[in-house]
């Protein structure tokens, strides 16, 4: 009997894939879909996972070199803003506790939405997995196990799954002209901080959507090119410092610079397939999950991930990224003049965040919104993954940390409320909520530029 039962506690449901599996099952079955939609949902929500994984080690691999080459070619401590790295190492141990928390997450995110005016629905699933991650390690190196390690993440990333996209809509609605959809990407408080800085700096300035971009930069609207564009020389510039003495215990023969390209190019595709493993997974997970969510919160909003509204301003989203981009490297730069860590800008959260960013400051203050308030954004996302290092190196996580404003956020509260520092814990809380209330205030009505034409 205690085989048994170890076998489906252990091995059956402690794989993060296989519990994740499950959770698809029960949501298609509740459905009442076919056996046979039922078994190809589970199966591809199980690939899906595992393909995932394999795009995070890949990924996991190229960063532990270039955090090496960077530590020895500068005599710095490069940290890396990557989700996905220690989303694979919290997996190896913390699999199933993450599986679980996300499940929580989403049926908090359900209660609230049924029972206050707060009726958006979270269905951006990596972003979801995220915040279970950081929830489960922060709770999990602050002592919790079991029960109360599950329900702690799952509460406090539903409540923020519920909270982010309602900060959110007042920007979202003039960007859209709607109310139909809401923004589920746990990156919104970085949106703000880029929407109040437009707020303040782009009166009369006219929209990014008025802009023609010439064909030589159109290349940078593709996400991988544009990656492996600025990954090419962030992995040779090191290489180059670190030399090929040192580069040589990797190369096995090759020559160093060659090396490096090539793990820089690794690293793109590792991007690749992990975003490939993220949609098969959600093409599953997210239709199982919507139909229950939506029976049971009849007029939920749909809070979806943030490409949704990248057809609205396309030019700002371009900005956005180099805006964001600019400012990041600005921030790894002056920031550990200041005894912070030297953080290495994120070229995923860069564009899909700074570019996200990008629209939220052209909707708030036109051109000089998406650029001035792009550079603020990027030394925003710059110094709060900063200031989350020495926690996550008291867990043991070295060389990497979080990359979303609102993941970092929630790991900052935690962490600190974990320690009873309240005061950090409140002055946090009531700038999120001074930011909120600012790009808020009076700028709740539509948009009337021809930007949606492009929609």
């Amino acid at each position: 009997m205690n085989s048994i039962i170890n076998f489906i506690v252990k091995d059956l449901l402690g794989q993060a894939s296989i519990l994740i599996a499950f959770i698809a099952m029960f949501g298609l079955l509740l459905q009442k879909k076919s056996k046979g939609k039922v078994a190809e949902g589970t199966f591809k929500t199980l690939l899906g996972f595992l393909i995932m994984m394999a795009g995070i080690n890949i990924i996991v691999d190229t960063l532990t070199f270039l955090n090496d080459i960077f530590t020895h070619g500068f005599g710095m401590k490069g940290y890396i803003t990557d989700v996905a790295a220690i989303a694979g190492l919290a997996n190896r141990e913390l699999g199933s506790e993450v599986a679980l928390t996300l499940m929580v997450i989403f049926i908090v995110n359900i209660i609230i939405a049924r029972i206050t005016p707060f009726k958006y629905i979270f269905l951006t699933g990596q972003a979801l997995l995220w915040m279970a991650t950081i929830g489960a390690v922060i709770g999990y190196k602050s002592g919790l196990t079991g029960a109360p390690l599950i329900l702690t993440g799952g509460i406090f990333g539903g409540i923020m799954a519920v909270l982010m996209p309602a900060l959110a809509q007042p920007v979202v609605r003039r960007i859209t002209g709607s109310d139909d959809v809401a923004l589920g990407h746990f990156c919104t408080i970085g949106y703000l901080v880029q929407a109040a800085v437009a707020k303040v700096v782009g009166k009369g300035s006219k929209s990014t959507e008025d802009l023609v971009l010439p064909d030589n930069f159109k290349f940078l609207q593709d996400t991988y090119l544009s990656m492996a564009v600025v990954m090419i020389p962030m992995y040779l510039i090191p290489a180059l410092a670190a030399g090929p003495e040192y580069i040589s215990q990797y190369s096995n023969g090759v020559n160093y610079l060659m090396f490096a390209f090539m793990q820089s190019i690794q690293f793109v595709a590792g991007v690749f397939v992990l975003y490939s493993g993220v949609r098969l997974l959600l093409n599953e997970l997210v239709p199982a999950f919507r139909g229950i969510a939506m029976r049971i919160v009849p007029d939920a909003k749909p809070a979806l991930d943030c490409p949704v509204l990248f057809p609205y301003a396309p030019n700002a989203v371009i900005v956005g990224f180099l805006a964001t981009t600019a400012g990041s490297i600005i921030g790894m730069i002056v920031f550990p003049m200041f005894g912070l860590a030297m953080i290495l800008p994120g070229l995923l959260t860069n564009f899909f965040a700074g570019g996200t960013a990008g629209i939220f400051g052209n909707a708030m203050g036109g051109r000089r919104g998406a650029v001035i308030g792009g550079v603020v954004h990027g030394l925003f996302i710059t110094f709060l993954p900063a200031i989350l290092v020495p926690m996550l190196e008291s867990y043991g996580f070295t060389g990497v940390t979080f990359s979303d404003s609102d993941v970092i956020s929630s790991g900052l509260i935690l962490g600190h409320v974990f320690q009873n520092n309240w005061t950090f814990v409140g002055v946090f809380i009531l700038f999120v909520a001074l930011i909120a209330w600012f790009v808020n205030g009076k700028s709740t009505k539509p948009q009337e530029e021809k930007v949606h034409e492009s929609v």
